[in-house]
C-alpha cells in the first residue's frame, strides 16, 4: 500500500483477524481491495490525507471499475471492504464520518445459484462408488460425497478432524466461520463411506493423521487440491456452467428446498448467519414449479 496510508491498514487487518474472525483468504481480499483503492487515489488525486478523501472521488474509482468491465456483483464486493474500512477508522476516532455515506453501490442482478441436477449427481457418484481403486479417486469420492451430503464450505471440510465424526450419534460437529460450531446430522450411508475411507488410509500410509483428508502423500489436503480434484470430476457433467466444490454446497440446499425443507432448516445446515442468504435457493424451487406447471397445466402455454 502507498506509505502514507500504511500505519492504517495493520490496525484494521488485525481487527478483522482477530475481532471478526475472518478468514485469512478474506483478509486477503479486503487487502487487495484496499491497495488498488489507495493506488487509485494517489495516482488520480496526487497523495490525500485519509481525511481529505471525499464522496466524488469514491465515485470515481466505481466508475473506473465499471470502465473495466467489472461486474456490479465484483464492485459491491470492493465498495464492502472500503465501507468496513472507513467505518472501523470512524469507530477507532481516526474521521468523524465516512466519505461513503452517500454513496450509491450500483445495483447487481439476482444471479441464481449453480447446482448439478439430482439425476447426474447420482450418476456421477455412483461412478466413483465403483471406480476407487486408487488414491486419487477415492479422495474424489470422499470429497464429492462429504460436500453433497453435508453441504459443507471447502474450508471447514479441509480442516476436517476425525474427532469431529460422531458415529454412535450419527453427527459431525463443524467449525464454520467466526470459529462458530455446527452439528450435521448424517446418514450412515456417510458414515460407511468416511470408516471406509479411513480404513484404507490406515492401510495405505499407517498413520493416524488427526484430519480426515489427506493428499496422495498422507499429509493433510489443502484447498487447491481438493478444488482441483472436485473440478476434474464435477466437469465430466457437460451441462454445467460451473465445476467450483461451492456447487455441490448449492445442489445440497437446492434439492433440500426442492423437496420440501424448511428454509430455517435449511439456513442452519448451511451455518448462514441470517435466512436471506438462503433465501436464493427458493428461486430455484419456483423455477421447478414453473416447469411443473408449463408441462402439466392445460393452460400453461
Amino acid at each position: 500500500m502507498d506509505n502514507v496510508f500504511q500505519p492504517l491498514l495493520q490496525p484494521f487487518v488485525e481487527y478483522l483477524r482477530f475481532e471478526k474472525r475472518y478468514s485469512a483468504h478474506t483478509i486477503r481480499s479486503y487487502q487487495d481491495d484496499l491497495l488498488q483503492f489507495f493506488h487509485f487515489i494517489n495516482q488520480n488525486f496526487g497523495q490525500p490525507v485519509l481525511q481529505e478523501i471525499s464522496p466524488m472521488q469514491v465515485r470515481s474509482w466505481l466508475a473506473s471499475l465499471k470502465e473495466e468491465s467489472l461486474s456490479s456483483r465484483s464492485i459491491n464486493r470492493k465498495l464492502s471492504s472500503l465501507k468496513s474500512f472507513f467505518k472501523y477508522q470512524v469507530r477507532t476516532g481516526i474521521l468523524e464520518q465516512t466519505p461513503l455515506t452517500n454513496v450509491i453501490a450500483p445495483k447487481s442482478g439476482k444471479r441464481l445459484p449453480v447446482f448439478v441436477p439430482e439425476a447426474d449427481l447420482a450418476r456421477l457418484l455412483n461412478t466413483l462408488q465403483y471406480s476407487a481403486d486408487d488414491w486419487k479417486s477415492l479422495n474424489a469420492r470422499m470429497l464429492l460425497t462429504l460436500f453433497y451430503f453435508t453441504g459443507m464450505r471447502l474450508s471447514e471440510l479441509i480442516n476436517l478432524k476425525e474427532r469431529q465424526v460422531d458415529k454412535s450419534n450419527k453427527t459431525i460437529k463443524i467449525l464454520g466461520k467466526g470459529n462458530k460450531e455446527r452439528v450435521l446430522p448424517v446418514s450412515a450411508e456417510l458414515l460407511a463411506i468416511i470408516e471406509e475411507y479411513k480404513a484404507a488410509k490406515r492401510k495405505e500410509f499407517g498413520s493416524n493423521e488427526e484430519f480426515l483428508l489427506v493428499t496422495e502423500k498422507g499429509k493433510k489436503m489443502y484447498p487447491k487440491y481438493a478444488y482441483l480434484l472436485t473440478q476434474q470430476y464435477l466437469g465430466t457433467i457437460k451441462t454445467l456452467e460451473k465445476t467450483s466444490p461451492h456447487v455441490l454446497r448449492h445442489s445440497f440446499a437446492t434439492h433440500l428446498t426442492n423437496q420440501g425443507a424448511p428454509l430455517n432448516a435449511v439456513k442452519e445446515l448451511l451455518g448462514h448467519a441470517s435466512l436471506a442468504s438462503t433465501q436464493v435457493y427458493t428461486h430455484n424451487t419456483i423455477e421447478k414449479l414453473k416447469e411443473v406447471y408449463k408441462k402439466a397445466h392445460p393452460k400453461a402455454q
